[in-house]
């Protein structure tokens, strides 16, 4: 599966602040993460541990084998979102994160998303929406899980 990388694409579809509905599910689709893209995102970021590239090191470790790092949500998270759903540009800006990390991904996984705005309020004449984010295997295992706030445009 090839990443998007046009974060333009779309953009007339995506919600605007009266279209978002807590507690409505958003659309995701699942993401089969690949070693590739687990190796491509680690040398992106810098992070080259032995436990995302050395299989024999890995094999030797607590994991019993290749994972990929904690971030890889960053990647996931647009990975499992469709380009219409990602979050209205220009003007939406990161107001904070908040993620807890239960087990790591591993290549070959089966990653789905479960999302929704939990709240969205004004403060300051500013938009702001609360988001949720829970991250599953295909054996239903939590991977990770947040919440982020945004202010979002008009």
């Amino acid at each position: 599966m090839e990443f998007e990388t046009d974060f333009w694409r779309d953009a007339a579809e995506r919600k605007s602040w009266d279209a978002i509905v807590p507690g409505e599910p958003r659309e995701t689709v699942p993401y089969v993460l690949t070693l590739e893209a687990i190796q491509k995102y680690c040398r992106a970021v810098g992070d080259m541990h032995p436990l995302y590239f050395d299989e024999e090191y890995a094999k030797e470790s607590v994991y019993g084998g290749l994972i990929a790092p904690p971030s890889i949500h960053i990647l996931l998270m647009f990975s499992c979102t469709p380009t219409t759903d990602w979050m209205r540009s220009p003007g939406t800006i990161n107001a904070g994160q908040s993620w807890t990390y239960n087990i790591p991904a591993r290549p070959g996984d089966t990653i789905s998303l479960q999302a929704r705005a939990l709240d969205k309020f004004i403060k300051r004449d500013r938009l702001f929406v609360i988001h949720d984010n829970v991250f599953f295997n295909q054996h239903g295992e939590v991977i990770c899980s947040g919440r982020g706030w945004t202010i979002r445009p008009n």
